[in-house]
Formats: C-alpha cells, sequence, structure tokens
C-alpha cells in the first residue's frame, strides 16, 4: 500500500542552559499545527520520538530525558512592547502528551539568539560589537524576559569563555532577567498561594511534612532534605535509582499541587508532571560533582536537589533557579533558612553537576511578598540547524 512521504520542516537544535531542544518558527510548521490542539501535539511528539516505551527516542530528536525532550515555538510577539512570544512544550518520554503549563528557564536562553538569528529583530537593533536584548513574552505564562544576548561582527556570539556546571564545554555568556516572575495571577493565586511561608503538608505514605510552596519561575515545593532521609548532596543515581524515593516525591509533589491550587484531585497530577517542581535543600555541605568536580561547603550557601518530569535533575531547572532565588531572598523559607536565614539578594547552590549563583529582588506589598526581578546567567548555542523530518501522524 502507498505511505504519504515524511513532512520537510525547517527547525534549529539548540542547546540552551544544561537543556536542549528543537526550535520551530511558528509560520514555518504545517497549518494544522500552526494553532493549539492534538495536531499540533502529536507533530511535537513525533518529532520527538514520543511516546517511546523503550524510553530511549530513538526515532526522533529527543534524548530521553527531561532536559533534551522539548520543543520551542517562536513567533513574533503579539504584544507591542516584545519582540517575540516564546511558547515552551515539554515531551513526555512514554506518555503520548505535551505539557504546555510552565515555562523552561533554560531554554530561555536560546530563544534571544535564535530570534535575533531569524530576522524577528529589526537589522538596526543588532549592534556590530556588543550586546541586543531581546525582549521575550514567555506565552506559556505571560512573562516577560530580557535576554541580554552578545554580538561580534554583527552576528549572534556563541563561543566564549563562560562557563556553567552541567555543560561539558565553555560559550559565551547569556543574561537572563526575569520580570516580575510570580505567577500571582495564575493558577495557584498570589506568589505563596497558602499565605504562608512554611506550609504542613499532610503526604500519604509520608506523614506530616514541611514545606515551603512558591509561585516564582515556575511552581515549586520545597522540602527539607533531612526530613526525606537525606543530607541534599545526593546525586542522580541515588534518587532515580530509588522506585520508592520517587514515589514518596511524587506524593510530596501532589499533596503541594493539591495545595497550591494547581490540581483539584489527585489524578489530574498525572497529566501536569511539568508542573509544580519539588525539591529538598539543606544548609551547604562539601560532595563531590557528577563530572568529578569537588564542591567545598565554603564555596555554597545551600544544597539543592529538584526533580523533573519525575527524576532527579542533572542540574538545575533554570525556572527552579528562579524560585530558589526568590525563596532565598524571603527570610523565614525553608530555602532561606537552609542558607542561613536573613535577607539576601543572591545565592549560591549547590546541584548535582556543581554550583550555579541566583539572585532575586522582593519586597512586601501590603504585607505580601513579591518579586519584582530575578536574574542569572546561561549559555546556548545552536548545534544543529535545516529541516526536521517527520510522518505525518495527524
Amino acid at each position: 500500500m502507498p505511505h504519504a512521504p515524511q513532512l520537510r520542516i525547517p527547525a534549529t537544535y539548540m542547546r540552551g542552559g544544561t537543556s536542549k531542544g528543537v526550535f520551530f518558527r511558528l509560520q514555518d510548521l504545517p497549518v494544522e499545527a500552526q494553532v493549539p490542539g492534538p495536531a499540533r501535539d502529536a507533530l511535537l511528539r513525533r518529532v520527538i520520538g514520543s511516546p517511546d516505551p523503550y524510553g530511549k527516542h530513538t526515532d526522533g530528536m529527543g534524548g530521553a530525558t527531561s532536559s533534551t525532550s522539548k520543543c520551542v515555538i517562536i513567533s513574533t510577539s503579539s504584544r507591542p512592547d516584545h519582540d517575540v512570544d516564546y511558547l515552551y512544550g515539554q515531551v513526555s518520554i512514554d506518555s503520548a502528551f505535551v505539557d504546555w503549563s510552565g515555562n523552561c528557564g533554560n531554554l530561555s536562553a536560546a530563544v534571544g539568539p535564535f530570534a535575533a538569528a531569524s530576522g524577528f529583530l529589526p537589522a538596526e537593533r543588532i549592534p556590530q560589537d556588543g550586546t541586543v536584548t531581546v525582549r521575550v513574552r514567555q506565552a506559556n505564562i505571560g512573562k516577560t524576559i530580557l535576554v541580554h544576548v552578545p554580538i561580534s561582527g554583527g552576528q549572534v556570539q556563541e563561543t566564549g569563555d563562560f562557563e556553567l556546571d552541567g555543560v561539558a564545554f565553555p560559550a559565551a555568556e547569556i543574561v537572563l532577567e526575569f520580570l516580575d516572575p510570580a505567577d500571582d495571577a495564575g493558577e495557584g493565586g498570589a506568589m505563596f498561594p497558602t499565605g504562608n511561608l512554611v506550609d504542613t503538608l499532610d503526604v500519604p505514605g509520608v506523614g506530616p511534612l514541611r514545606a515551603t510552596l512558591i509561585n516564582a519561575g515556575i511552581p515549586t515545593v520545597f522540602v527539607n532534605a533531612v526530613d526525606l532521609g537525606y543530607d541534599g548532596t545526593e546525586l542522580q543515581p541515588a534518587i532515580n535509582d530509588d522506585k520508592a524515593a520517587l514515589a514518596k516525591l511524587e506524593a510530596i509533589r501532589i499533596a503541594g499541587a493539591l495545595r497550591m491550587g494547581l490540581i483539584q484531585a489527585p489524578e489530574e497530577a498525572a497529566t501536569r508532571q511539568h508542573t509544580p517542581k519539588v525539591a529538598f535543600v539543606a544548609p551547604p555541605q562539601a560532595y563531590v560533582a557528577s563530572s568529578g568536580k569537588p564542591i567545598a561547603a565554603d564555596a555554597i550557601d545551600l544544597n539543592v536537589r529538584a526533580l523533573s518530569m519525575g527524576k532527579l535533575h542533572h542540574a538545575m531547572m533554570g525556572t527552579a533557579s528562579v524560585a530558589i532565588a526568590t525563596a532565598a531572598a524571603v527570610p523565614g523559607t525553608l530555602v532561606n533558612l537552609a542558607a542561613g536565614g536573613g535577607r539576601r539578594e543572591a545565592v549560591r547552590f549547590g546541584h548535582p553537576s556543581g554550583t550555579l549563583r541566583v539572585g532575586a529582588t522582593v519586597e512586601q506589598r501590603d504585607g505580601q511578598w513579591t518579586v519584582t526581578r530575578a536574574v542569572m546567567s546561561r549559555s546556548a548555542r545552536v548545534l544543529m540547524e535545516g529541516h526536521v523530518r517527520v510522518p505525518r501522524t495527524f
């Protein structure tokens, strides 16, 4: 029987921070996939190679991890004060769905270079040498990100000497500013949706557990490592090879999602794997990172380990880094206490691949904490560009 030829779609494969994904211009997608819905989801799943019961993404562009099963759609912004709209899809590895509920902070670093190199900015905005600021509207959550892109010889500069733990090679530094990153108008309400800096969750199979629940960067449930029997220096195998630990952490995530108002029933969590995140924190303690690099206790303010799509992340999600910076800046949160307490505008935390410094500016308005800005540095570069081939499945 005859079979239709594969689709041939212009695409760019990019690394952003410690993640990588397939980038598309909206106008290059098939007409059916230019609008949200089943056709778009089916296309992106097939691009990545999901669902894959073997968990390998052999027949797609994904890397079979939460950091590499990602797609991005960029379009000219619908807002006159922004340059581009950035839509992010987290593609499940072994289930047939795409999660659109949050942002990817790491890939946010690649959005600026992609926009600058793909004709989304007027030519006069691009300096011969210097920096261009790309004003990005993060369409999933309706927030603004300023991406400061280095330019050399009139082109995006990708090479450099900026080192990012979790990435093997140095590259050019890209500074990200997340403006008003608290999701205070969306699901879950205020930056601290319960009104408390610390809550007690009743977690089935775990019992009462102290947690800081925050909507900043991405909804996140922070708990103390010691309450889970950890010290905060764990690497991926200690968590990901322990099915009981993963089940316990998922139960905590579900309890937090319910308390934050992100879901109304536990079974809804299965189709909302990207948010909220769950992370555990601990005071600074020396450890050896996954690369073999020793991390001294006096080089960090605290240790943080976070899960993404049900697995311990190999480094730290960019959006979770915003949550860490914000929570650390508010006296009395579990993150702040793990870092030693008090007021602070920046922290350096340890993660499985090394360390990261992040900053946030917070203030109280009418008795409620809010964050006005979070800042971090990442790097990004094009890995491959051209066309992605994909069978028509919609």
